[in-house]
């Protein structure tokens, strides 16, 4: 038969010996797993969310089809400070074994009843200051808490939790602003919008007067007595 002639079907492609990984009939290109860099990392330090942790390498899994060997090989890199110490002790004393086993170690050894009080404590005395907190930064490191704490909680629900934390105008306004259905974007956009283009939300502190630094009265109402007995005679 002609060369140019040669059914397309005759063709094959070998794989093996390849160090492709492979998902069923589908080769995963190395090129399509993140950098390292964009990888969760966690510390096990500080208010810790160790469940985000495990969920954001559970959706690239999904995504992507990683393998296990894959994501049990990065441990070692995604694991950093205090946890590293913990996950190389735990090599030392196991055996290789998958992500599922990993998962429920992470969950046994950092949902402590330590961990659980620090972050409840947290959670109910935040009470948010325009003075002192960026509305975003302080909207988003609540409801890291929220979710920590409650899992299951719906994204609607935790807004409404942190929306109580506000009170007063500051938490009216906002209401008035976001009509339900309203995403996070939606209380944070209000928030800045609000502490941004009103005095609603601040916190006001008389300036002291300049006379004596006292901040009962004004620099121009100061009256203060002489005595007449210490008075100088120029």
């Amino acid at each position: 038969m002609p060369r140019h002639s040669t059914p397309l079907t005759e063709a094959k492609i070998s794989v093996k010996g390849s160090s492709t990984p492979l998902i069923g009939e589908n080769p995963i290109c190395a090129k399509d797993i993140p950098k390292l860099e964009e990888w969760e990392t966690f510390s096990g330090e500080g208010e810790y969310n160790h469940i985000e942790f495990i969920r954001k390498i559970d959706l690239l899994q999904e995504d992507l089809h990683i393998l296990d060997e894959i994501i049990v090989g990065k441990l070692n890199s995604l694991f950093t400070i205090t946890s590293k110490k913990w996950y190389y002790k735990m090599r030392q004393d196991q055996s290789k074994h998958d992500w599922h086993w990993w998962k429920s170690e992470i969950i046994t050894k950092w949902a402590s009843n330590s961990w659980r009080v620090k972050m409840k404590n947290g959670s109910e005395s935040a009470i948010f200051n325009s003075e002192k907190y960026k509305p975003l930064t302080w909207f988003l490191k609540h409801k890291d808490r929220l979710s920590a704490l409650h899992p299951d909680m719906s994204d609607s629900t935790m807004n409404m939790k942190i929306l109580r934390k506000f009170g007063g105008e500051l938490g009216h306004a906002i209401k008035c602003r976001c009509v339900e259905p309203c995403s996070t974007k939606d209380y944070i956009n209000a928030m800045e919008d609000i502490i941004n283009r009103t005095i609603i939300g601040k916190t006001w502190t008389r300036v002291p007067s300049h006379k004596c630094g006292s901040t009962s009265h004004l620099a121009n109402t100061f009256t203060k007595k002489t005595n007449i007995n210490e008075a100088q005679v120029i």
